[in-house]
């Protein structure tokens, strides 16, 4: 009775394709068929592969490299921590790189149309999207910080080096030009400059949060205009910017390093970095922040990899170029940990402060205060400081293209008769006017907020789910002979034993001790209780999709009981598979011959 089913539903099966082969056919004869309103039109292609790797470079590389990496490095045994980071790097980070941009080449879709091959995930497609809006918003308020920053740098004297009585909270403060071993970097002028002249932060959020800064505004407008002209015209545009986005930072990371290693005090500093604290790493929170940095510094998880990879000919080496990112990846936070050590410890021995002291408590501050207050002890400081802010500037500006990219592709798919530049348009509108709420006196409260409750263990679960749902419903074995019919190459073992296994299994224990070893939010003084009311609802708008999505694809589902409306939204779409009519005609006919020459199984991760 059992081999009647199994011969039935493979009957039933290879009609169904006989069919969907002879409509593509007849679509391929007549192309004029293919192209009706409503339906995706041919997707953009990179000019060429040079553009492809630059521009995951430029999206990879990005702000967290530089300040974020030196300081999760430091806080978690220094230079044992590069033990967990790289374990982490090798078993998740670039398995997870791989899978994703294969999701997008095999499909040629954005993160939330690839989930036709499994309909009841489609709101994991969502989540990201929401998520990665969000992390945009404020990353675009960084960068108006930075660019702040960058045109100060200009002027004959630096405005972070001579106090001010129209910002500084002392009456008698110290010109770190002149007097700078008197200085206390906790209370220095660039501290004060940096808080009271550019942010004009207040002290809590319990009288609101502010007005807009006007100054921040129009830098925040100006970088929103550069992200909209870069993304006008998709990737026939923005793979030319990434020739300088990826490049340039390059250029002035090793200008710094060389300059950074030859200072009186860097060794000490890099001393600091490098030496391990061995003991650490058996901590959880030391491996959790390793996953953490990983995803923040690879862009995982939030689309844009699926992107990038969809607007990649069909059989493009990715699994060559995910190696190759992953390393310069790695690489680029090791260089830009010494160079900003380097920094640090010469610092340290002009001020006669510890390196731990003027690395300060954020990784904002090694950018706004620490750093610029090494620089202004260089010569010709005002050099230094715009060749350093425009590196900042320019890594943040990839990472932004890339995030504003993957949120306009989910609307572009969504609306193929639109076009582009209009959605292009009113997204970076739409976030510019989000991000003016960062650029208040109280933004800073605000970006620590929606940066826990909506990226950070929102990211890390929505990745899990992203994994289970192709690996485990969609099926390894199916995944895999996509892979191996796009490429023409066997898929290791290595990558199947990391997708199965290892990624779900090993994020799903960080996302759960991420949950239950949640300290109180705080920025420099706790939340009220109405601000962590709107995080946590912040973050359930977040998820909402995911059971959303899943209750719209069982309801849709014309079968009569429950489990079979469950195993219909679990299964692929009519058209899903390879956007090209022909190539999606081979696909069909591998997939049939895979079938024939092996034994029938259920579908399964195997």
């Amino acid at each position: 009775m059992e081999s009647q089913q199994i011969y039935f539903d493979l009957s039933k099966q290879k009609l169904t394709e006989q069919k969907e082969h002879e409509e593509i056919e007849t679509a391929i004869l007549n192309p004029e068929l293919e192209e009706k309103p409503g339906k995706p039109k041919i997707r953009d292609q990179w000019s060429n592969q040079f553009e492809f790797l630059l521009s995951c470079v430029s999206m990879s590389v990005g702000l967290g490299n530089i300040w974020r990496f030196p300081k999760v490095a430091q806080e978690n045994g220094g230079g044992a921590f590069l033990v967990p980071y790289f374990v982490v790097m090798v078993l998740v980070g670039r398995p997870i790189y791989y899978l994703e941009l294969s999701l997008g080449q095999f499909s040629s879709l954005s993160q939330v149309k690839i989930w036709r091959c499994n309909p009841l995930f489609k709101g994991v497609g969502y989540s990201a999207m929401m998520s990665t809006l969000l992390v945009m918003t404020y990353y675009c308020s960084i960068m108006a910080t930075t660019m702040f920053y960058f045109f100060s740098s200009f002027a004959q004297i630096l405005p972070w080096t001579e106090c001010d009585s129209s910002w500084s909270e002392y009456v008698n403060c110290t010109d770190l030009t002149v007097h700078g071993n008197e200085t206390k970097i906790t209370t220095s002028i660039a501290a004060q400059y940096f808080e009271h002249g550019v942010l004009k932060e207040q002290q809590s959020m319990e009288n609101g949060i502010g007005l807009p800064n006007w100054r921040l505004s129009l830098c925040l407008l100006a970088s929103w205009l550069i992200i909209c002209f870069s993304l006008i015209k998709g990737v026939k545009s923005s793979g030319k910017v990434a020739y300088f986005t990826a490049l340039f930072p390059y250029v002035v990371l090793l200008t710094l390093l060389v300059r950074g290693v030859t200072l009186d005090g860097a060794w000490n500093g890099i001393r600091i970095f490098l030496t391990p604290d061995w003991k650490i790493i058996y901590s959880p929170k030391v491996w959790y922040k390793a996953v953490s940095q990983c995803f923040f510094s690879l862009n995982a998880g939030f689309g844009s990899v699926v992107m990038f990879g969809s607007y990649n000919p069909f059989r493009h080496n990715i699994a060559r170029d995910a190696a190759i990112l992953c390393v310069m990846d790695t690489v680029t936070s090791f260089i830009a940990g010494i160079t900003v050590f380097a920094v640090l410890g010469y610092l340290s021995e002009q001020t006669g402060l510890a390196v731990e002291e003027v690395l300060g408590n954020a990784g904002t501050e090694i950018a706004f205060v620490s750093y610029p207050t090494a620089i202004a002890k260089f010569p010709v400081p005002q050099l230094f400081a715009i060749l350093f802010f425009l590196m900042l500037y320019t890594l943040g500006i990839g990472s932004s293209i890339a995030d504003a990219g993957a949120v306009i592709s989910v609307f572009a798919d969504k609306y193929p008769d639109v076009k582009r530049w209009k959605i292009t348009t009113v997204i970076c509108a739409t976030a510019f006017l989000i991000g003016l709420v960062y650029v208040t006196p109280g933004g800073q409260f605000v970006l620590e907020l929606v940066d826990y409750f909506g990226a950070a263990f929102v990211i890390i679960l929505i990745a899990v789910l992203e994994v289970i749902g192709i690996m485990w419903v969609y099926g390894m074995n199916n995944f895999v002979h996509d892979i191996e019919f796009m490429l023409g190459t066997k898929v290791s073992w290595y990558s199947k034993i990391c997708w199965g296994y290892i990624i779900p299994v090993g994020l799903g224990a960080m996302f759960v001790y991420s949950i239950c070893e949640a300290e109180p939010l705080k920025y420099k003084v706790p939340y009220p209780l109405s601000a962590l009311v709107c995080g946590w609802a912040l973050a359930i708008s977040c998820l909402l999709p995911l059971p959303l999505c899943a209750f719209l694809a069982i309801r849709k589902s014309k079968a009569a009981s429950f489990l079979e409306k469950l195993k219909e939204a679990t299964s692929p779409v009519e058209d899903f598979g390879p956007m090209n009519l022909k190539t999606r005609a081979d696909w069909i006919d591998y997939k049939r011959c895979d079938r024939l020459c092996q034994p029938y199984e259920m579908r399964s991760m195997y």
